[in-house]
Parts: structure tokens; C-alpha cells; sequence
């Protein structure tokens, strides 16, 4: 007897044949990529096979659209082209009739005509996984976010399409994405199910708010927890006019370089010194008062980074900033972007390269495209991997860089980055964090020195007969080195607490401790 298809097997099946196309011209181009060593040698075919393929994603429904836009923040999955298309994904997506909705609404806080004073039943935007309507709660103007019926079904059918779809890409694809697609899948579907539950946003929104209470010309909504469920979000109604609406903000007097700045300024300050980041700041989500306030909207996708993260974050930005490919490695390695297994000798000449095309710029201005290049040259072919929340900083980081480039076509995200690091004493952070680790390594070596002490005195002690008599100009020799290394430790100790307010000098301590160590070693043997 023939088994019956599930929901979930004939979902499997029209995602399989909408996808078969775009995902086998995916495969030859990765190859072509892959053969010639990352380069982009037909941009414009890439770039087209990529719209095709986002233009599929967004005929797939919600989960494909979100899964779309997590992927354009993925450059050791998609090549540069196909991640300029996956990355214009947005949730703009027209509302379902009114009467599905109410029915939802209902059901989580009972009659609309009882809760609230009015409520407009024409949505005021439309997205992947919910609709927005304005209405009045208690004599106050509220936006009510309203979870899109049978959506929650949905993404959990194509969670399970998606994880039978995982050995597929090993099998089809390239057996080394095998391990990547597996990652991905994994992370999107923890992603998309936080999205969804409302609860957590309005936590999120909470603490975002908190965190920038005292960031002048930033507004957050208030959030209304006695009638918000984990389906149906009612916010504080605050008008804007969108971020990219150049035309409007001119109209305004308003200074777009400036706002360009800000509002860069306050998301990485997010990512860099609070506890939690909104991951999500697509124009939609970002509006201007008329008198220049910065409103935030949407905070269903966030981001936390702890403090060891942060600082190794930091370290790989100062790295590329001063043209160390070595450094910038290990601090990759260190993220866990990096599978150890990769091949270190070919990237770190691949990131030579990359970071002298970029000498011809101040590394100020460098933005994050030119990163997103860097990547796409050197590790697309090998072992790579990326951790959940570095892949909302990514994502986050290339939206903010397009509303940027939109507010001035100057605008370049790593000069903002750069004054925020030192305004905020990042750097400083992680230059003392650096010097703690090369103490730690010290203390580990003179402590190794002083295990081996007994043992090399007895060596010499054993040997004192069988050697010739000792020369006193050798010994006089030791001394004079003893000496000159530990005079060199007492000026280079001074010199670095006192003099460069540098890295290099913050280095100069480090010296200084060895040459202490090499005068005691020196003056006992």
C-alpha cells in the first residue's frame, strides 16, 4: 500500500522543484569561484543568478525570505554578487485580509471593540511574520503588531524541510558546505522561533530602551505588558518619516551626514559596550522626527556578544587596521570564524593581497563591503564557520553601511567605528587585555625557568671537573650582559609607563619584563 504524503513531504517537494534551478547555476558558480582562487571573474552572470534566486526565496514564503536575508550575511556561503541581491530582501509583504487577523486577535485578548478605544483595521505595514495596525488603548495612540495567522505552522513545516534538505547540500553542492549548511540551519531556526514569540521582543525592546535612556535625540516606544501576549505586541504610536527617505529629511533642514553618523554610532555602541544589539536596522525599522529624533522600531531580532567576544571582535578590526594579516588570523581563530584545520599559509597571503588593494585608502574609510571582499577572496574555499551572533554583528553592519551610503554617498562605516572605539576606551581595553595575556605567558615562562634552575645547576656542578678552568673575562662578559640587559629592562619598564600612549609602547612593558628575566637567568648561571 502506497503511503499517504505528509505536509511536511509535499512542502519538501515544491520547495525541491522551485529551487532545483537556481540552486544547481549556484553550483557551477561556486566551482568557477573556487577554480579561480575567489576571484569574481563574471560579476554581472553572478549577480543576475543571484536575483533569480532571491526572486525564488520570496515565492517560497515567509521562512525562505527570512532564511534569505541571514544568508546575505553570509560570505563563506554566497559569493559577493549573490550577496548584493540576498541582501535587498526585505519583509515588505501585503497584510492578509482583516478578518483572519481579528480572529487572532481575539483569541489572545478578547474583543477588539472591548479593549480598545478604536482600532483602524487598514495595516499600516506588512511584514514576513506579522502586520502592524494603529489603534487607541486607554485614551492613548498604540501600534498593534499582530502575529500572521498560521504563520507559526508554517515556518515549523520548513524548519523540518530545511533540516532533510541539509545532506542534499553535501551530496549535490560541494561536500565542504556540508558542515556550513548544517550550522545554518541550525542558527536560523533558534533565530526565526525567538522572532516569533513576542514575549521576547518586548523583553528585548525593554532592555534596548534601558540601555539607551541616556543617548539624547533616541526614541524607543514604551511597550503595553498588560495586553501583550507571545502573539500580539502593543507599542507606543511614534511617527517618523524612513530613514532613506532623502527627499522628505532635505525637505526637513535636516543634516543627513549627521544622522548618518548617529545612527551608526548608536548601533555599534550596541554592539561594542551594552549587553544586548538590535540586529535588524533595515530602513523600515528606522524613522526621523521632524526635529531630528531617531526613532527604533522592530526588535524581534537582537544580539548579544559577551565581553571575550567583543574584545577579540576588536582585536580583528585594530589587525586589518594596521595591516597585520598574521594577527588578524589569530584573531579569527579565535572568534571560531576560522576552522583550525584551514589552511593559514594561503590565507594569510590571500589577506596581504586583500589588505594592500586596500592601502590605497585610509584605513579609516575602509568599509565593511571592502571586509565582505576580503572574505569572499580568501576563505571561500576553505573550512569556515561563523557563530550565530557574529552573523547578526555582520548583518547588522552591511545594512547600517547601506542606510549610510543612502543619508552620504561619502559615508564610510569604519571611520565611525574607529572614534567610537576610542571615545569609548575600547582600544585601550584591549591593548590591556593583551598585555595581561603576555604577562600571564611571562609568568609561565619564568616559572618553567625556575623548575629548570635545579636541574641545570646540578648539570653544571657535574661537570665542573671534567671543563676547563673557568675564564674570568667569559664571566666578566655574563656580567657586563646581565647588566647592560637589565639596565635596558629599568629604561624600557619607564619608557612604556611613561612614554608612548601606544599600543607599541604599551609593548615596550612586555620587553622590559623579558629583559629582567634574561639579567636574573643570565646572573645565576
Amino acid at each position: 500500500m502506497a503511503r499517504i504524503l505528509s505536509k511536511e513531504d509535499i512542502r519538501l517537494v515544491r520547495v525541491v522543484l522551485k529551487l532545483a534551478i537556481p540552486v544547481l547555476r549556484y553550483r557551477r558558480d561556486r566551482k568557477e569561484i573556487i577554480k579561480s582562487e575567489g576571484r569574481i571573474i563574471n560579476y554581472e552572470r553572478y549577480r543576475r543568478n543571484g536575483e533569480r534566486a532571491a526572486r525564488s526565496f520570496i515565492e517560497l514564503g515567509p521562512t525562505f525570505i527570512k532564511l534569505g536575508q541571514l544568508l546575505s550575511a553570509r560570505p563563506d556561503v554566497l559569493p559577493q554578487p549573490y550577496i548584493d541581491e540576498f541582501a535587498k530582501l526585505q519583509d515588505d509583504v501585503p497584510a492578509p485580509p482583516f478578518t483572519q487577523v481579528k480572529q487572532s486577535i481575539q483569541s489572545e485578548v478578547g474583543p477588539i471593540e472591548k479593549v480598545f478605544d478604536r482600532f483602524d483595521e487598514h495595516a499600516i505595514s506588512g511584514a514576513s511574520l506579522g502586520v502592524v495596525y494603529r489603534a487607541q488603548y486607554k485614551g492613548q495612540e498604540v501600534v498593534v503588531k499582530v502575529m500572521r495567522p498560521g504563520v507559526n505552522d508554517l515556518v515549523r513545516l520548513d524548519i523540518g524541510v530545511l533540516k532533510r534538505l541539509v545532506p542534499l547540500v553535501g551530496r549535490f553542492i560541494d561536500p565542504a558546505l556540508r558542515f556550513t549548511a548544517e550550522s545554518i540551519v541550525n542558527q536560523f531556526s533558534e533565530t526565526i522561533i525567538e522572532e516569533m514569540d513576542y514575549k521576547l521582543e518586548a523583553e528585548h525592546l525593554s532592555r534596548i530602551r534601558r540601555n539607551l535612556k541616556d543617548e539624547r535625540g533616541i526614541l524607543v516606544p514604551n511597550i503595553f505588558p498588560d495586553i501583550s501576549t507571545s502573539k500580539i505586541l502593543v507599542m507606543q504610536y511614534l511617527p517618523g518619516v524612513k530613514i532613506t527617505d532623502v527627499k522628505k529629511i532635505e525637505e526637513l533642514g535636516l543634516d543627513r551626514k549627521r544622522l548618518a553618523r548617529k545612527i551608526t554610532r548608536v548601533f555599534l555602541r550596541m554592539v561594542l559596550s551594552q549587553d544586548i544589539f538590535h540586529a535588524d536596522p533595515h530602513p523600515g525599522n528606522i524613522s526621523v522626527t521632524n526635529d531630528g529624533k531617531i526613532i527604533l522600531y522592530d526588535f524581534g531580532m537582537a544580539g548579544t556578544l559577551d565581553d571575550e567576544t567583543r574584545i577579540k571582535l576588536i582585536r580583528l578590526y585594530t589587525s586589518i587596521a594596521q595591516g597585520d594579516s598574521s594577527r588578524a588570523i589569530d584573531a579569527m581563530l579565535d572568534l571560531g570564524i576560522l576552522e583550525p584545520t584551514a589552511n593559514r599559509y594561503v590565507i594569510q597571503k590571500g589577506l596581504d593581497m586583500a589588505i594592500a588593494d586596500m592601502r590605497g585608502k585610509k584605513v579609516e574609510e575602509t568599509e565593511v563591503r571592502a571586509l565582505l571582499e576580503v572574505a569572499n577572496r580568501t576563505i571561500y574555499q576553505f573550512p569556515f564557520k561563523l557563530p550565530k551572533n557574529l552573523v547578526l554583528y555582520m548583518r547588522m553592519s552591511s545594512i547600517l553601511e547601506g542606510i549610510g551610503l543612502t543619508l552620504d554617498p561619502n559615508f564610510r562605516i569604519l571611520g565611525v567605528l574607529a572614534g567610537l572605539l576610542e571615545q569609548e576606551g575600547l582600544t585601550d581595553e584591549v591593548y590591556r587585555e593583551d598585555l595581561r595575556n603576555a604577562i600571564k605567558k611571562l609568568g609561565e615562562a619564568v616559572q618553567a625557568s625556575v623548575e629548570l634552575a635545579p636541574l641545570l645547576k646540578e648539570f653544571l656542578e657535574n661537570n665542573r671537573y671534567s671543563q676547563p678552568p673557568p675564564n674570568h673575562g667569559s664571566r666578566g662578559s655574563r656580567l657586563f650582559v646581565a647588566g647592560l640587559l637589565a639596565g635596558s629592562g629599568i629604561f624600557l619598564f619607564a619608557y612604556s609607563l611613561y612614554g608612548l600612549n601606544t599600543y607599541y609602547g604599551k609593548m615596550e612593558l612586555i620587553l622590559s619584563l623579558l629583559a629582567f628575566a634574561a639579567s636574573y637567568i643570565s646572573s645565576r648561571i
